[in-house]
């Protein structure tokens, strides 16, 4: 065989592999186009990606039937080998983005509405792959078309522009999602619109929710997140608002007469191992597989060592609760008009007295393995008590009277980071009981408390400022959690925290400062700059903490100084311009303390406008607002037109 003319393709793997690439992206193309339309609070992320996707289907469409003959490269099948590498590098990245798309729609939406930012990252990662691929596809030795050249040009300056644009957040659903986890009876409105922006509006659509929450349980290796707990908790509240709402919508309607003709199938997960039935108190042992409590229980018992299911070794044989999947198993039960079994008594000793629904003899074997244990019996046991301290008030009360307190105290040291964590929250939830207040204080644990603050992980630093706060309910507990030093390391939670984070950093400021001498020590750590400029930011969620310690810090003498020389004036007659009613109402009292007996700040007052919004303010404020209101507006008469 002679040498290869310029005319000839030639027989070889680079040229085949180009041929196979272009059918594998134009595959991959087409699959993205094909995929059904997004629903759900990251509803534009996909739509933009998928949208920009099927604009290079023409791009394919044209190399794969080899070109309209204009171009030098004589079609799909006389790619280069770089050129082949190129494609190929496209396909990967294009799977990226049907796989990321794919699990969006089959992902739940309250993850992706509450943890948007992980998702967004994701959506960046696959973004920048793509354009990367393309900007190493050589256009011009393509067999194009002038048309498709152009319009692949555009969409790759698209990807480009898109690699570092962030859309802002959804700040109405984040506040009404925030405002729905801390609140026990939420309000059926702000119900009704969380569902409308997470498209969660029917029975199948609460289905499919519990399912992808479900299925994250199961991701979590036996040991879920608490977020898990707190999204199934506001699932249930929004599938009860859409029953009301909509009592016959999807297959609710007529269930009752429906389930009579059908025998709704278990889902294995929902099934005990062990046993094969459904589970009413499912349990997480130490390898991550969750059983019936009192089947799993008679095993132990029994002697044995390992899991039923896996046949590992269990570390230990503490039992978490695996309150996620009992709340599904509720709502499954629920959804396809079955009675829960009533959980089989008398597997284990109740103590009598008023409190006989505690497990007595559970709560003494956690605290032996916090006692006794090694590292991972203690990480296990006190996040079980964490999650027996949240379940009642029983369970609060037995577990401090069984002398647990001081133990978990000692774990607030632990250099392992989640036992930590499960310390210091389950002294929060303990924290509840006004009595375990004074049992935890008495325990020293404020330091450690502090400490934790200063020191842990961003999860246990703001389940430390919660823990703060709650104590710091009774007034003696104010000046010892201040002499502590806790105030600079809130101010550092106000500042790098998530929303939640600097939200129970604000609520425990505020009722330190309450006391008078915590309000010198927070002026001189710098709060007043911190709380300016989370005032100045409407968008961050925090207006409504900030100018209430502000409100508070003005009424003491090195506050009123700090914040009059962040010239805050502007801002706080906005605020009492089209703030919120308490809003308006505390950006008033801060003017207030600013301009009594100080006639600069009177005056600076009235140039940027204070005295129209003071009059309506006079007219449409809260009583203490008006009571406030009129007061300045009188010193301003008094003082500047004497």
């Amino acid at each position: 065989m002679g040498p290869t003319t310029d005319g000839e393709k030639p027989e070889n793997g680079s040229d085949r592999g180009g041929i196979g690439a272009v059918e594998a992206v134009s595959t991959a193309v087409a699959e993205i186009a094909g995929l059904p339309e997004s629903r759900g609070p990251l509803r534009r992320l996909c739509c933009d990606l998928a949208r920009r996707v099927k604009l290079l289907g023409p791009l394919f469409d044209e190399l794969r039937d080899g070109g309209d003959g204009s171009g030098g490269g004589g079609g799909g099948g006389s790619l280069g080998e770089f050129q082949a590498r190129a494609l190929a590098s496209l396909h990967g990245a294009l799977v990226e983005a049907k796989d990321l798309l794919v699990s969006v729609d089959d992902g739940s939406r309250l993850s992706q509405a509450l943890q948007r930012e992980q998702f967004v990252g994701k959506f960046l990662e696959v973004t920048e792959h793509i354009e990367k691929a393309l900007s190493e596809v050589s256009y011009d030795k393509l067999d194009i078309s002038e048309e498709v050249k152009e319009q692949i040009e555009l969409v790759h300056a698209q990807f480009q522009r898109a690699k570092g644009k962030i859309d802002p957040p959804d700040l109405q659903l984040l506040k009404d999602l925030n405002w729905a986890l801390c609140e026990k009876h939420c309000d059926p409105i702000v119900l009704k619109r969380i569902s409308e922006k997470l498209q969660l509006t029917t029975i199948n659509d609460m289905k499919k929710e519990s399912v992808a929450l479900h299925e994250m349980v199961i991701s979590s290796g036996g040991e879920p997140e608490e977020c898990l707990e707190e999204m199934s908790s506001l699932l249930r509240k929004l599938k009860d608002c859409v029953i009301v709402e909509n009592p016959t919508s999807d297959t609710f309607e007529n269930k009752t007469s429906s389930v009579k003709h059908r025998s709704p199938i278990i889902p294995d997960d929902f099934r005990c191992p062990i046993s094969l039935e459904l589970m009413t108190d499912p349990v997480i042992v130490s390898t991550g597989q969750t059983y019936e409590r009192s089947c799993i229980q008679k095993w132990i018992d029994g002697g044995h060592k390992t899991c039923p299911k896996t046949q590992q070794n269990l570390s230990h044989t503490a039992l978490t609760p695996n309150f996620v999947l009992k709340s599904l198993i509720a709502q499954w039960c629920d959804a396809n008009g079955i009675e829960l079994p009533k959980k089989q008594g008398n597997c284990r000793d109740k103590k009598p007295g008023s409190h006989s629904d505690c497990d007595f003899p559970g709560i003494n074997s956690l605290l032996q393995k916090l006692k006794n244990g090694n590292q991972d019996e203690q990480r296990a046991a006190a996040g079980e008590l964490r999650l027996l301290a949240k379940r009642n008030a029983d369970n609060r009360v037995c577990i401090a009277e069984a002398g647990a307190i001081p133990f978990l105290v000692e774990l607030l040291s632990s250099p392992d980071p989640r036992t930590q964590e499960h310390a210091v929250t389950a002294l929060l939830n303990l924290s509840i009981n006004d009595s375990n207040k004074g049992h935890i204080v008495n325990a020293r644990a404020i330091p450690r408390i502090v400490g934790v603050l200063q020191n842990g992980s961003m999860e246990t630093r703001e389940n430390a400022a919660a823990t703060l706060f709650s104590l710091s309910v009774v007034d003696e507990n104010k000046v010892t959690i201040g002499a502590a030093g806790a105030i600079p390391a809130l101010i550092n939670l106000l500042c790098q925290g998530s929303l939640r984070g600097k939200k129970d950093a604000a609520t425990a400021l505020f009722n330190l400062c309450i006391y008078q001498g915590n309000k010198v020590k927070a002026v001189k750590a710098g709060i007043v700059e911190h709380l300016m400029r989370l005032l100045a930011d409407p968008s961050g969620g925090m207006m409504d903490e900030a100018l209430a310690i502000l409100a508070i810090l003005a009424g003491n003498s090195d506050g009123k100084i700090a914040i009059a020389l962040s010239e805050p004036i502007p801002v706080l007659v906005e605020v009492m311009r089209s703030g919120s009613p308490r809003n308006r109402e505390n950006a008033a009292a801060v003017l207030w303390s600013l301009c009594t007996g100080d006639v600069q700040q009177l005056r600076a007052a009235r140039e940027f406008g204070a005295e129209e919004a003071l009059k309506e303010l006079t007219e449409t404020g809260t009583d203490r607002a008006k009571r406030k209101a009129g007061s300045l507006l009188e010193l301003m008469h008094q003082t500047l037109e004497a």
